[in-house]
């Protein structure tokens, strides 16, 4: 981990939010739609571990390369999209969006997904959370988290620098995507240990343990 005063000594112009594991607990529904869909497919179940955060497409290529990859990502979206059960919010998830969204000004804020944008519609639905103007799924980018794209294209929407943009993540993957744009991280151990979260710039348990607060149009971070 490096200094946490990246993320709490100063002012960020927009929040960039990943989706699953950040703001929503959907880790039930998406373990038990690829179990079943490895089983469909003849993959040991144990292969998908350490993909978290990831596109589907790429776990696919990574685990089933002998599979058709459109009829494969075609039928995990199906049975995704169909299990809802136990989504919800996460802690302290409603609570921060709605001090960005209800600031005057308003604090730009974006959620940048691995997920297809009816997968992360579902969810956020399932949830209880509005989807924001600021949203990119994977089907807006070339490539997916690692790489950049997904918050670089997320900063452009807001019409932000992404070096001062606070992104929140919960993978991995997504910390070397924000890295990678030039963005400051904030990661919630909700899925993974704070071992493998070390790269971000603050880790907490979960957005409940920071205080989101508008100034002037722009975001400051404290610990609870």
């Amino acid at each position: 981990m490096t200094s946490s005063a990246a993320v709490l000594e100063r002012t960020f112009d927009a929040v960039i939010f990943d989706n699953d594991g950040t703001l929503v607990d959907s880790s039930a529904s998406v373990e038990r739609s690829w179990v079943r869909w490895a089983r469909e497919h003849g993959i040991d179940p144990e292969r998908l571990r350490g993909f978290h955060g990831m596109p589907a497409a790429a776990i696919i290529e990574q685990v089933g390369p002998h599979l058709e990859a459109r009829d494969a990502l075609a039928r995990i979206e199906e049975l995704e999209i169909a299990d809802v059960t136990g989504i919800v919010a996460l802690p302290g998830v409603l609570e921060a969006i709605a001090v960005l969204s209800g600031a005057e000004p308003p604090t730009p804020f974006a959620i940048a997904t691995s997920a297809t944008r009816a997968l992360a519609e579902t969810r956020l639905a399932a949830a209880g959370i509005d989807v924001p103007a600021g949203f990119v799924t994977v089907e807006d980018v070339e490539r997916g988290k690692p790489h950049p794209d997904p918050f670089l294209l997320a900063a452009e929407r807001l019409g932000v620098d992404p070096a001062r943009a606070l992104v929140c993540e919960d993978a991995p993957s997504g910390i070397d995507a924000a890295r990678a744009a030039g963005c400051t991280v904030l990661a919630v151990t909700t899925t993974t240990t704070t071992n493998e979260l070390a790269r971000a710039d603050l880790v907490v348990g979960s957005l409940a343990d920071v205080a989101f607060a508008a100034v002037d149009g722009r975001v400051r971070v404290a610990l609870r």
